[in-house]
């Protein structure tokens, strides 16, 4: 048998299914990379948003300066826009505006996971497929007066094992990394609802106390 540890060796004796799973490899990669790197950079939660406040004050903690500091695509703050604008919107008015921003954000930061649950279920079946057409070709060298080309049959089993290796290591990759980004797109969805919840609190106690004043 062949080397197949190289790309041509493994087309090689994979056959054709080879290059449509390394497409699916390929987009595989660039979407971890790319998710990695927007979780990294825009997903990342700031210490200011979750510090407690110290003096036990609504103001205690100028998360809006902060916040700025923070790039613009960064979910915390495109999340305190709508807590911090329109200062004499209604509470309700905010907390829908809030709840728009923070469905977009979940859009946003789950693109690519859809591909990569389609290349789960696509790679194994793409190596299922590279099986079934090895195994075909070696049924095809038993003649009628036995096993006419051994080397031949050898090179079907052959094929059909490295697709099936190739799907079945493509869809793990898959697998953990759309379990990963999945499981940190919640946890990160939970961190932006306890500071919507924070902020606004603090927005109706100094509303409450403004009324109290007056």
């Amino acid at each position: 048998m062949n080397d197949w540890t190289t790309f041509a060796g493994a087309v090689q004796l994979g056959g054709w299914v080879i290059f449509p799973l390394s497409v699916l490899a390929v987009l595989a990669i660039t979407i971890v990379i790319d998710r990695a790197y927007v979780f990294l950079r825009f997903a990342r939660t700031p210490a200011t948003a979750t510090r407690p406040a110290t003096d036990g004050g609504v103001h205690a903690r100028p998360l809006a300066g902060d916040l700025d500091l923070l790039p613009p695509r960064h979910v915390f703050r495109r999340l305190s826009v709508p807590l911090a604008d329109r200062p004499a919107a209604p509470i309700w008015y905010r907390e829908a505006k809030t709840e728009a921003v923070a469905a977009t954000i979940e859009r946003d930061m789950s693109k690519g996971f859809w591909v990569l649950e389609t290349i789960v279920t696509a790679a194994p079946l793409l190596g299922l497929l590279g099986t079934i057409v090895g195994m075909m070709h070696s049924f095809r060298l038993f003649g009628g007066n036995g096993l006419v080309n051994p080397g031949g049959v050898t090179g079907g089993v052959a094929q059909s094992l490295v697709a099936t290796a190739v799907g079945l290591v493509v869809a793990l990759f898959s697998l953990f990394a759309f379990n990963y980004f999945s499981r940190r797109l919640e946890r990160l969805m939970d961190e932006l609802e306890s500071f919507a919840n924070e902020r606004l609190s603090e927005i109706r106690l100094a509303a409450e106390g403004q009324g109290v004043a007056s």
